[in-house]
Order: C-alpha cells, then sequence, then structure tokens
C-alpha cells in the first residue's frame, strides 16, 4: 500500500510543479500589472499550448513534424470565423456557409470549436502520414504545412487570403490562457502515462520488439497526431484573441522555427522540458526586444540590431545541442521526491503486452 501512494506522488508530481511554475508566471504578470508584460505572460502561455502539442506527437513517437504549425492556422481561423461580426464577415468572407456568417459566438465556444476542428483535420491527415517514418514522414508534414499555407493565402472568399482577417475578440486577461495552459499540460502529462502513450513510445525505443509485442505502431501515432493537432488548433485560437487579427503568413517558418526550438532547448522527449523550454527562451526573447527597442543607461541609450532574437535562439539551439544534446532536462521530468529530475515511468522501451 505504501509502495502504491509513493508511485502515486511520484506520477502526480510532474504535472504539480509544472501548474506551480505555470501559476507563479500568472501572478508575475498579476503583480507587474502593466499591459505590455501582461502581454508578455499570454505570449508564454500560447507558445506552452503549442510546444506542449508538438512533445505530445514529437516527443512520444519519435517523428519530427514540421507541419504542425498548419493546425495553429485552422485554430485560429476556426475562431474567427465564429466570433467576429456577421457584418464584416458578410463583407469580407462571402464563401463561408450561412451558418457560419450568421454566427456570433462567445470566445470560450471559439476556442471549443477550433480545437475539434484542428482535430477532425489531424485525424484525416494523419490515417494517410502516418504509414510513414523518419525523414519521409518529416517531409510530408512540411508538404502538409506548405499546402495549408497557400490554401489559406489564397482561397479569398473564405480567409481573405493575404489581407488580414480583422475584428476577432481580444482577451487581455491572463486567466483564460493560463487555464488552457494547464489544461494541455494536464493531457499531455495524462496521454503520456497512459496505454496508448507507453505503446507509442515503446515504439520509438524499439519499434520491431514493439510491433512484435502487438503494438499497433500505425494506429498509436495517430492518436498522439489527432491530441497533438488539437491542442495546436487550441493555440492558434488564443492567438488569434490575443492580438485579435489572424494572416496565413503568421502560422508558417518562423512560428515553426520558434516552437522546435523551445522543444529541442528543454528536451525533445520531456513535457517539463517543453515547458520549461518555452519559459527559458520566451524570457530571453523578451529581455532581447527590451535591447532592441533600446534601454536607457546612466543617460545613455544601449539598442541592439532588429534581427538579434533570431540570432540569439540559433545560437542557443547550437550550444544545447553541443553540450547537452537531449535538452536542459536531458528528456527527464521534473519530480518532487527526485528533484530535479526523474525519467518518466513510461520513458522505458519495453512494450506493453497483451
Amino acid at each position: 500500500m505504501q509502495r502504491s501512494q509513493t508511485i502515486l506522488q511520484r506520477t502526480l508530481s510532474t504535472p504539480v510543479i509544472l501548474i506551480a511554475i505555470l501559476a507563479i508566471v500568472a501572478l508575475a504578470a498579476l503583480i507587474v500589472g502593466t499591459g505590455p508584460f501582461n502581454q508578455t505572460v499570454i505570449e508564454i502561455f500560447i507558445r506552452i499550448v503549442l510546444v506542449v502539442g508538438l512533445y505530445v506527437f514529437i516527443g512520444n513517437s519519435g517523428v519530427i513534424s514540421f507541419g504542425h504549425i498548419g493546425f495553429t492556422c485552422l485554430g485560429a481561423y476556426m475562431t474567427a470565423w465564429l466570433t467576429i461580426l456577421p457584418a464584416m464577415k458578410k463583407s469580407k468572407l462571402k464563401g463561408l456557409p450561412d451558418i457560419i456568417l450568421n454566427a456570433k459566438l462567445h470566445y470560450g465556444w471559439g476556442l471549443l470549436a477550433a480545437t475539434i476542428f484542428a482535430g477532425l483535420c489531424a485525424y484525416i491527415i494523419g490515417k494517410v502520414l502516418m504509414r510513414l517514418s523518419g525523414i519521409a514522414a518529416s517531409i510530408a508534414t512540411f508538404a502538409v504545412l506548405a499546402v495549408i499555407i497557400q490554401v489559406y493565402s489564397n482561397w479569398d472568399s473564405v480567409t481573405g487570403a493575404q489581407s488580414s482577417v480583422v475584428g476577432i475578440p481580444i482577451v487581455r486577461t491572463v486567466w483564460p490562457y493560463f487555464a488552457c495552459a494547464v489544461l494541455v499540460v494536464i493531457v499531455a502529462y495524462s496521454y503520456s502515462i497512459s496505454r496508448s502513450g507507453l505503446a507509442l513510445r515503446s515504439a520509438r525505443d524499439e519499434a520491431i520488439a514493439a510491433s512484435a509485442s502487438g503494438v499497433d505502431i500505425t494506429r498509436e501515432r495517430l492518436i498522439a497526431f489527432v491530441i497533438s493537432g488539437a491542442m495546436m488548433g487550441l493555440g492558434g485560437a488564443l492567438y488569434a484573441h490575443s492580438v485579435g487579427v489572424v494572416t496565413p503568413d503568421t502560422f508558417y517558418l518562423n512560428l515553426t522555427f520558434i516552437c522546435l526550438s523551445m522543444l529541442v532547448v528543454g528536451g525533445m522527449n520531456s513535457l517539463s522540458g517543453a515547458v520549461l523550454g518555452v519559459v527559458i527562451l520566451s524570457s530571453i526573447i523578451q529581455l532581447l526586444r527590451w535591447f532592441e527597442k533600446g534601454v536607457d543607461f546612466g543617460g545613455s541609450i544601449v539598442a541592439l540590431p532588429l534581427g538579434v532574437q533570431e540570432i540569439a535562439i540559433g545560437v542557443v539551439m547550437i550550444v544545447i545541442l553541443m553540450f547537452r544534446p537531449s535538452g536542459l532536462t536531458r528528456n527527464k521530468e521534473l519530480s518532487w521526491p527526485h528533484w530535479p529530475f526523474k525519467q518518466l515511468p513510461a520513458g522505458r522501451s519495453r512494450a506493453p503486452t497483451g
């Protein structure tokens, strides 16, 4: 009985610690109370949703995906279609179905619809792609991203093409973003310790042994792909409500690079790595933004050249890959009994039988 309680404590400690970190970030926004800092914290929570979404598929399957940001685009436009005023949609987005043209929903319903829509699209796409492995799967996911962006960049009557879709209700308070970040952390960790998560990671580590033990690798990858795609759609909807405007170019290579960088820096196979990678790199990015705008030191303004953010992220990635290729967390999880890190219980390569 005591051993079972110890195992339960170790299992629950990781999400509890991660949620505590998110709560500290949210309270920092409440204490500081300024608009710019509040927006920075909102961006951190959105990135956590996106990077944790990437972790659910990449971390558990071992397949690098360059196309998941496409689901972010799908989610952003879905909530835009449902929450902006009907008059605006009828003047610029005439190709939408009548039921969507006349709809004006609360942003909460927009978030839900975006999550479901992105998940359904991920299911349809995953039914085809999840039979692929290795570099072929990675290239195929990038092709999906390119297709989504091109469709949304040219479908004038439905997406506005290259024109910005404006009028999306803006949510300035931190707490909805905090709640969504907590939700994806809980779902991601629950999945990672589930039977399906165990099976997928066993296939990641030893595909032949897992297949021989009865693991349907294609099916398990598809489950992770759908959950991950739904999270990315939620992240896209949150982004849309944080700025009030969306364009297809927002959800392309730059965002893909940023999110993958954060996952790699933290630890690709670790949920804790996904969260810590976002917090650390976001802090560096924000610090560099301040210096790009200019900082007053004793009457002298010190300003860095524009574009230093991207260079700094690239340098950090190179350093991490050189000296700690498994990321800051070494692909382990934060755990209270084994502070600071422990191996995820489901991280063994032995496949579940049955």
